[in-house]
């Protein structure tokens, strides 16, 4: 049975809603002041909690506030209930990272769609979000974080970049957060012999420039235009507030950052251990993957043979030796520069 914790200080109103949530087969704790509400969440650990705002000893927003910062609390769905209409009050009780906000007199059902759309939403982002920007889009369709992104990536300044022009550049302290509209884009980073190893590889759709942002380091890297691109450009203080307001966004980017890592430690592993045919049949399967997520048979990779060199970590003369010998093996046809994959599986499990 799902738990919910009702904080009101006006009894009749507390009942009365506690009568119809109990109705609905939830287990309800009850509250009459935030201070009774606040130790009875830490105890019960509820599923949801609804709270008033203007109450006696601890109000709605400080409640909420304390909730937030205690590691045990600080995810459960928070929903204020309030007879204050004002859109400033509103604003402010999401800002602090309220889930919704039901304002009094309230019918039964409004009551029970909003508990039951919130505790579908939670139960949705703990069981069924992907990893990655889909996983990130997902989350966008089952929380009201949408219309909180739009907000971000719509109505903004719009750079364009030429093929091969800096976006970013290593050792510089980023100042916003890119949303990539159009074209594709690089990240690589140099040694002193201005040898290049691409570290990351983003699509229409992906944002980047944010692993900086999130640990307050500069750019490990170099972000280069593959293709002439469109980026939206989101300024550093917008993003920010964003993650601190929003709990689903900042632990999406943080799941992003976590799998960012993972992809670089493989890449790492594989660069060092595998073969050169195995690291040219990973370098156009990533690709593939990157690219084609719709799998389309007669999508053809269309990459110059340095940057795919760079890619794959090899030399350009051993990359085109190797592509050669592919298509000689029929895995792969080439025509007017562009890859297309003939035999995925073997490419999958080409040997060391």
């Amino acid at each position: 049975m799902q738990k919910i914790l009702l904080i009101e200080d006006n009894t009749d109103i507390r009942e009365n809603t506690a009568e119809i949530l109990e109705l609905a087969n939830y287990k309800v704790y009850t509250a009459g002041n935030g201070k009774e509400g606040v130790e009875i969440a830490l105890k019960e650990k509820p599923n949801l909690i609804i709270c008033d705002i203007m109450m006696p000893v601890l109000d709605g927003y400080a409640v909420l506030h304390m909730l937030n910062k205690n590691p045990e609390t600080h995810q459960i769905p928070f929903i204020f209930l309030s007879a204050k209409t004002e859109k400033s009050d509103i604003r402010k009780g999401m800002s602090l990272g309220a889930d919704d906000y039901i304002t009094k007199p309230f019918e039964g059902t409004e009551l029970l769609e909003a508990v039951e759309g919130r505790l579908k939403k939670a139960r949705m982002i703990r069981e069924k979000i992907a990893d990655g920007i889909e996983g990130f889009n997902q989350l966008l369709t089952v929380t009201d974080s949408k219309n909180a992104l739009q907000t971000l990536r719509e109505g903004r300044n719009i750079n364009k970049y030429k093929k091969k022009q800096i976006i970013f550049s290593e050792g510089n302290r980023p100042s916003r957060l890119y949303y990539l509209q159009k074209g594709k884009v690089r990240t690589f980073k140099s040694n002193e012999n201005t040898k290049e190893l691409v570290v990351g590889l983003y699509s229409e759709g992906d944002f980047l420039g944010y692993i900086a942002l999130l640990e307050g380091t500069a750019y490990k890297e170099t972000a280069e235009a593959m293709e002439d691109c469109e980026l939206a450009v989101i300024p550093k203080e917008e993003f920010e507030s964003l993650l601190n307001n929003n709990r689903e966004i900042a632990k999406l980017f943080i799941k992003l950052l976590a799998k960012n890592i993972s992809e670089k430690e493989e890449q790492l592993l594989g660069m060092a251990y595998n073969s050169l045919r195995k690291k040219v049949a990973d370098a156009i399967l990533h690709l593939n993957n990157k690219y084609n997520p719709g799998r389309d048979p007669g999508f053809s990779i269309h990459i110059s043979r340095e940057n795919l060199a760079t890619i794959a970590g090899t030399a350009t003369e051993s990359l085109i030796r190797t592509l050669s010998d592919f298509k000689n093996e029929q895995l792969i046809d080439i025509k007017s520069g562009s890859i297309l994959i003939l035999n995925e599986k073997k490419l999958s499990n080409m040997l060391n």
